[in-house]
């Protein structure tokens, strides 16, 4: 079976088939490194329709825009956030939790696209992902699975944009389970003669049609299909011989799961990661729904800081907890929260970032809309970039001609180590 095929079959049957390529070297040194000598990851972990930001890290209670939650101390001096948290908060110690996040885009996918990419949409082109960005940048030899993933049921899923479509997210909706159609039910010979026969139809198509079957990426997809079913790093994405107690500590939900993954994946040498939680959209019951998504966020996002930390990770993966924004101070008649781009946080840290801050202020009476000190998701991720040594405003020329900078902002000094 396909599954049971090494590396050197591989490689056979690539030169059956009349490709020239070669697959990454085996050499996992740099995965199996540990502390700062590791090739930097990103995880995000992606709160899918817009946390509150006062139900969550910048709680104001006793306020009239505080509701009904508390407030208790960190493991970071000074810092206080909701009591939904408490595992959190003995974890969060190296991170930074930015109060003062600004767009104006508060619409889901408009605010999506925004956050994720650091630009605001627009119609001649479509900008990539930050994950995009890092894996076209920083190819990291050995890694034989995408190094571009994204974990969990995202409606909009980290993109390529004018990178190319091959630079989109791999997308794993149920993480934790074997990965769907990752084994051939053919015998090698009978494989090797469709194979065979592929090249035969794609050579007929390639005649005098080079660019246009280029577009179609059918060769890439191939390629990297072969190559990941005969990888042992596949094992990545199960989690059944992790211990029962790690498992437990993460949780049994999609999301937690999908954090352990991650880690997994981190520790395979994969560039970036994209967790998401979805069910934050809380127009109505919203302290309701804060609960409920904080049992699931608290728990996975606690394990997954003290795993880095433990396995000494933390110095070589940056994680960002992020959404496409806030919710509003006032709460609804349907005792809600609607959309609020204006002041909405963030938590961020690792990778050689400094930790223990808390930038920017909102004001609990909300006698001031603008909170102190914003600060801009393009600033965010220029600071990102420069972290994993990308020069963050370099040029890169779409496919419409347009010379395009990967970040309109301007690095945060004070995040950098």
């Amino acid at each position: 079976m396909l599954n049971e095929i090494t590396r050197r079959d591989v490689l056979g049957l690539a030169a059956a088939w009349g490709l020239s390529f070669a697959l990454p070297p085996m050499d996992l040194r740099a995965a199996q490194k540990r502390g700062s000598e590791r090739a930097k990851s990103l995880i995000i972990l992606w709160m899918a329709g817009g946390p509150s930001q006062l139900e969550t890290w910048d709680p104001h209670p006793g306020t009239k825009i505080g509701g009904e939650v508390k407030a208790i101390k960190t493991r970071t001096k000074g810092l206080e956030i909701a009591d939904l948290y408490p595992l959190m908060a003995e974890q969060i110690q190296d991170l930074n939790v930015v109060r003062s996040l600004v767009t104006k885009e508060g619409d889901h996918e408009r605010g999506t696209y925004m956050v994720k990419t650091g630009y605001r949409p627009d119609p001649t082109l479509r900008h990539p992902t930050l994950g995009a960005i890092l894996e076209t940048e920083l190819p990291l030899a050995g890694v034989e699975i995408p190094r571009h993933i994204a974990l969990g049921d995202s409606q909009w899923p980290s993109w390529g944009g004018f990178l190319g479509a091959e630079h989109d997210a791999f997308k794993v909706y149920n993480p934790g389970y074997d990965l769907h159609n990752m084994q051939s039910f053919r015998a090698k010979e009978s494989q090797a003669r469709r194979l065979e026969n592929l090249t035969v139809l794609e050579k007929a198509f390639q005649a005098g049609r080079q660019a246009q079957s280029k577009k179609t990426l059918h060769s890439d997809a191939i390629k990297r299909a072969l190559q990941m079913m005969s990888s042992e790093q596949l094992r990545a994405f199960k989690i059944q011989d992790e211990s029962e107690s790690t498992r437990k500590a993460y949780g049994d939900s999609q999301f937690g799961r999908g954090c352990l993954v991650a880690r997994r994946l981190v520790e395979e040498g994969v560039r970036s990661i994209e967790v998401t939680l979805n069910g934050w959209d809380s127009h109505a019951r919203n302290m309701e729904s804060h609960r409920s998504n904080a049992a699931i966020l608290d728990p996975a996002f606690a394990a997954l800081m003290n795993d880095l930390r433990q396995r000494d990770l933390l110095q070589s993966t940056v994680v960002l907890c992020i959404g496409e924004f806030g919710r509003t101070p006032q709460i609804n008649p349907l005792e809600g929260r609607d959309h609020w781009p204006t002041g909405f946080s963030c938590v961020l840290g690792g990778g050689g970032l400094k930790g223990g801050m808390v930038i920017g202020q909102t004001d609990p009476d909300h006698a001031k809309t603008e909170p102190s000190d914003p600060i801009l998701v393009p600033d965010l991720y220029a600071t990102i970039l420069k972290l994993f040594g990308i020069e963050y405003n370099k040029e890169v020329i779409t496919p419409i001609g347009r010379p395009m900078a990967y970040s309109s902002g301007k690095p945060i000094s004070r995040l950098l180590g």
